[in-house]
């Protein structure tokens, strides 16, 4: 009753518009699911614990919300999507395709959400392309049927001698890893899956954009304009009620933090000094309902997973646990590995529920993951800050932004702690989601 209540309100209001349904929008709606077509990647979805995930299924289900149905999601193979699209067996592809002439007279095509730009993508250790021209003689992998061959077979009809190596069931994201493990020499990426990508994969260099900027968009059938006014309406409430910013954080907030020697240490580090404590940290997590891979991120955070590390302020351990914490957290020695992370993930807890005021799980892991580096009242102030400013206080990206004016006194001198190196705990949970990311794309 809810769903057909819901789906009414919706007829109502956009017959009151003036937009009215048209057949394929109201088979859906009588349906009460839309079907997505996508692709099975980092960057639109996959599952992690049983749950789904990815920038585009989450705008995807955003928008079946804003429908009021249920999202039916499709996986076929990348190069019959259209095919199931046209077929009728799927109501939209949603799948970071980009918008070109060719795919235009086949669908059509929402207002686009997001820029991208086709890179170069080799390994660090071979020689890069200065222009275009220096293309020729490269032999350049590709998936079938792409965006990026596309582009390619112009380059090459412009007279640059290169050669386009075409596979049919190869992933971008596959073609990249290739690239790393110096299998291929040479691929093509949109720009965001380079950027996500390269967390995975640190030996790839990102290099010359051989197309001018692009834009994502969804598809739909060529007879179905109901369906694609709907989605730009909805493109377009997303855009103004912060939904996209949020996923795009999500999602993208943080792949421009980029240290190449870092990643590399963390990815090596995760082979040859992580074995030791993983059993040791799933324990601890587990107590506390804790996925263990955030809380080893926070331990390589802190410590490299090193149980002897020690910082300039004196802090010790796997945990980097201060004395008063220690015995607070009833551990005598600080540089025993069970003992620190047994500190270190019970005062996490209890930094943890201090903010059970924040609904939302994930901002409050960060929340909590702020106050352990920084402490529980700077952190508070900084909300206190945010608030002031008309900023949403349970919002780590409203966070973000007030933590760091808790360096400058006209800030600082009004709160109830005071001074705070505000810019470290941003640093810190930044990096900490980062390692948490790769440990869970590597299926740790």
């Amino acid at each position: 009753m809810a769903l057909a209540a819901a789906g009414i309100g919706i007829y109502l209001l956009f017959d009151q518009m003036g937009i009215g349904f048209k057949a394929p929008l109201k088979q859906i709606q009588e349906r009460g699911t839309i079907r997505m077509i996508t692709a099975n990647t980092a960057t639109s979805y996959y599952t992690y614990r049983d749950s789904p995930m990815g920038f585009e299924y989450d705008l995807a289900k955003a928008f079946a919300d804003h429908l009021g149905v249920a999202l039916e999601v499709i996986v076929p193979e990348w190069n019959t999507m259209f095919d199931v699209l046209n077929s009728g067996q799927g109501d939209f592809i949603a799948a970071g395709i980009t918008i070109t002439e060719s795919r235009k007279r086949i669908a059509l095509f929402s207002d686009p959400y997001m820029p991208v730009q086709q890179k170069f993508i080799h390994h660090k250790l071979k020689f890069g392309i200065k222009n275009l021209e220096q293309l020729a003689g490269r032999t350049i992998y590709v998936r079938k049927g792409s965006s990026y061959q596309e582009r390619l077979k112009e380059l090459k009809a412009s007279g640059i001698d290169l050669k386009i190596q075409p596979l049919m069931y190869v992933s971008t994201e596959e073609f990249i890893r290739l690239v790393s493990e110096k299998k291929i020499k040479y691929t093509i990426a949109d720009s965001n899956i380079a950027l996500l990508n390269r967390r995975y994969y640190p030996d790839i260099k990102i290099g010359l954009p051989i197309q001018e900027e692009e834009y994502l968009g969804w598809a739909v059938k060529k007879t179905n304009e109901g369906l694609r006014d709907q989605i730009n309406q909805f493109l377009e409430v997303a855009e103004e009620t912060g939904i996209l910013a949020k996923l795009y954080e999500k999602y993208y907030g943080n792949v421009k933090i980029f240290n190449y020697f870092e990643l590399k240490k963390f990815h090596e580090r995760i082979k040859t000094r992580l074995p030791e404590y993983k059993k040791m940290i799933k324990t601890e997590s587990e107590k506390y309902g804790f996925d263990w891979r955030l809380i080893a991120a926070m331990v390589y955070q802190e410590s490299h997973f090193n149980a002897k590390a020690k910082s300039r302020t004196g802090v010790r351990g796997l945990m980097q646990v201060t004395q008063d914490t220690a015995r607070l957290m009833g551990i005598k020695n600080r540089l025993d590995p069970k003992q620190s992370v047994k500190a270190g993930v019970k005062f996490f807890n209890i930094m943890h529920k201090r903010f059970d005021d924040i609904p939302d799980p994930r901002q409050k892991n960060r929340f909590a993951l702020a106050a352990y580096n920084v402490g529980y009242g700077h952190v508070r102030d900084a909300q206190a800050i945010a608030r002031q400013q008309g900023m949403d206080i349970n919002k780590w990206t409203s966070l973000k932004k007030a933590l760091p004016l808790l360096t400058q006194r006209k800030y600082y001198e009004k709160t109830q702690h005071g001074y705070a190196r505000g810019q470290e705990p941003v640093h810190y949970v930044e990096r900490i989601f980062t390692y948490y990311d790769i440990l869970r794309q590597k299926g740790h």
